[in-house]
């Protein structure tokens, strides 16, 4: 950008409707074809602005990418955390957790496509340190009273979370494909969950 572009950014005043559309558009190019095929000019193109509006509301490509992370990151736990209280006990609040998880990732792939990903991008070292405290601080809350409350083996943070929410994400994604790992048909019902769930309460008691 030269520098009456760059004065021009900085008076215009921000139109939320195009960086909701450029946002829209970043996440479907991402989900379509990975963060290698986002392209400044595509997007442009996709948002129906000029490639000069992007870099108004955003300071680069990465920033963009980390924008968009930060913003889908707080509306998924948003999502995972209705009807949660932190102050449940562990197989209440996990079971609230489950089912918000399952209806987040069936009806925003595309979303949980984009988070997932992103995790293994350069810029999730950086997105760590932005992301929303509150969502820490609500589940280091729960897993606490859970062990001061004897329902849980005290752990560590990478320990609990692949015992707690692994088993579901596999029986996701082999709802999603239709199939387990033998091609068997596979479909993720209430009783399927409820028995999941009852294993890994099981393996996180004392």
């Amino acid at each position: 950008m030269n520098e009456h572009s760059l004065i021009f950014a900085v008076m215009r005043p921000r139109d939320d409707n195009k960086v909701e559309a450029l946002m829209k558009h970043a996440l479907k190019m991402i989900v379509k074809t990975g963060f290698d095929g986002l392209s400044m000019q595509k997007l442009a193109k996709a948002a129906g602005v000029s490639p000069a509006t992007i870099y108004i509301y955003f300071k680069d490509r990465d920033d963009l990418i980390l924008q968009l992370f930060l913003r889908e990151h707080t509306k998924h736990f948003d999502y995972i955390l209705q009807d949660f209280d932190p102050n449940m006990d562990l197989a209440t609040g996990l079971k609230v957790q489950w089912k918000n998880m399952v209806h987040y990732i069936l009806h925003h792939p595309d979303e949980a496509h984009f988070l997932e990903h992103f995790s293994f991008t350069p810029l999730h070292v950086k997105a760590i340190k932005m992301k929303d405290p509150r969502i820490a601080q609500c589940m280091r809350q729960f897993v606490s009273n859970a062990i001061r409350n004897k329902e849980l083996i005290e752990m560590s943070h990478e320990l609990y979370w692949s015992i707690a929410f692994s088993p579901l994400y596999n029986l996701l994604r082999w709802h999603q494909m239709g199939r387990n790992t033998m091609g068997e048909k596979f479909e993720l019902t209430d009783t399927v969950m409820d028995q999941a769930l009852a294993l890994v309460l099981k393996a996180l008691k004392p």
